[in-house]
């Protein structure tokens, strides 16, 4: 199962940020112009230092905890939640850093984010597809019953599709349509992961 944002998070509001499983990409091609030669098909390229793949989407911490609150009808308080949802993360095991790469442009969402679509090592997928069973697992302990159900519709989640595709996004589409666009097979090297903005978690007691 996969997840692709729904919206995103604006750093100038007083929203708490969302938490997803990353890996950050340390490196594309021979060198800087490798990245730069998709400004033929990508209008705002974004900067380099800040991509990533990311492996699983929980959203904000407190949209997480009400959705299961929610759901459960009160059964699992949001400060329940919340602190089982937080050790869940700190226990999470760390993917090492692996090489990928791409040879195509695909479109995101409702079209107006295009990403690299990257070809991963089995183990990737198979990490990735633990961290989604350790989701259910999370859940199971929450207390919500019909997890898939829950997983779906859970608007802090944002899950959209069952089959995950790996991918980094890379800025707006320079072409109309929905693609894909083909481009010079490219290596991509992404390092180990991490848990973006854990640095908002709460301290545990």
């Amino acid at each position: 199962m996969a997840n692709h944002r729904r919206g995103g998070w604006d750093s100038t509001t007083q929203v708490t940020p969302p938490i997803t499983v990353e890996v950050p990409v340390v490196g594309i091609g021979a060198g800087p112009s490798d990245y730069e030669e998709l400004a033929r098909y990508v209008f705002a390229l974004r900067r380099p230092r800040g991509l990533h793949m990311t492996l699983l989407h929980l959203g904000a911490l407190d949209d997480f905890c009400r959705d299961v609150a929610g759901w459960t009808k009160g059964n699992t308080g949001t400060e329940s939640a919340l602190l089982k949802t937080v050790a869940w993360l700190e226990a999470l095991p760390v993917l090492d850093g692996f090489s990928g790469a791409a040879g195509r442009l695909i479109v995101l969402g409702s079209g107006g984010v295009c990403g690299l679509e990257i070809e991963v090592p089995a183990s990737v997928r198979d990490f990735q597809v633990s961290l989604v069973h350790a989701l259910h697992g999370l859940l199971d302990e929450l207390l919500v019953d019909n997890i898939d159900d829950f997983i779906l519709s859970s608007p802090a989640l944002g899950f959209r599709s069952p089959r995950w595709v790996p991918h980094v996004a890379v800025g707006k589409p320079l072409h109309r349509g929905r693609g894909p666009w083909e481009i010079g097979r490219v290596g991509i090297e992404f390092g180990e992961s991490r848990i973006r903005n854990r640095q908002t978690f709460p301290q545990l007691p």
